[in-house]
């Protein structure tokens, strides 16, 4: 069995590699979260932008550990915004990981763009590094646009004002499953299957 480790101490995002694997059969394949390992100083989130952060992630991650780390770095980007809050998504209100604050500051920094106008995507960056030195990084993007009011209870972030590209129903109203196979994550995630596998053998 090899042991593949996710540098994130995030659920949502831990049940999601674990969802994808088993979906692709990758049996030989346990994913670890961080809370699985000895704790190790991670370095700050400093790059500007999302291949950066993921990276140096999975490189603090492969280097403490030893395990193969797979990293991912992830936001909103709005186009009324100028692609902001991008990396800074997490912290856009100034406290990291505050979802209500940073959703009540975009939505006060959108309240004279006209609806027509609320165009965003999620962008999710991928990086998987190896003891041996090689890495990968992919990307997956979900097209959509930002609603007014929040909707939905499911997931985590800007999920609650986001209805994806052809869909009526924010990201929070969809299923785990649902979303798995259309979000930015789950999209980067599959792109990374094939690296998956070598790895299981």
């Amino acid at each position: 069995m090899t042991r593949l480790l996710l540098a994130s101490r995030n659920a949502k995002k831990l049940g999601e590699l674990r969802r994808i694997v088993e979906a692709e059969g990758l049996a030989g394949i346990e994913v670890l979260g961080l809370a699985d390992v000895d704790e190790f100083e991670e370095a700050p989130e400093t790059a500007p932008d999302f291949e950066g952060n993921a990276l140096a992630k999975a490189r603090d991650a492969v280097a403490a550990t030893g395990l193969p780390s797979v990293a991912d770095d992830s936001g909103i980007t709005v186009d009324a915004l100028n692609g902001m809050p991008g990396v800074l998504s997490a912290r856009w209100s100034g406290r990291h990981g505050d979802d209500e604050a940073n959703l009540d500051l975009v939505l006060a920094q959108l309240s004279d763009t006209p609806d027509d106008r609320m165009g965003a995507a999620f962008v999710s960056t991928v990086a998987l590094a190896h003891p041996d030195g090689t890495e990968t990084v992919v990307r997956g993007e979900w097209r959509g646009h930002l609603v007014r009011e929040r909707r939905g209870t499911n997931g985590f972030g800007y999920d609650p004002i986001f209805v994806p590209e052809g869909g009526t129903r924010t990201s929070a109203e969809l299923s785990p499953s649902e979303k798995d196979a259309v979000s930015h994550r789950g999209r980067a995630l599959r792109l990374l299957v094939p690296h998956l596998r070598a790895l299981a053998g």
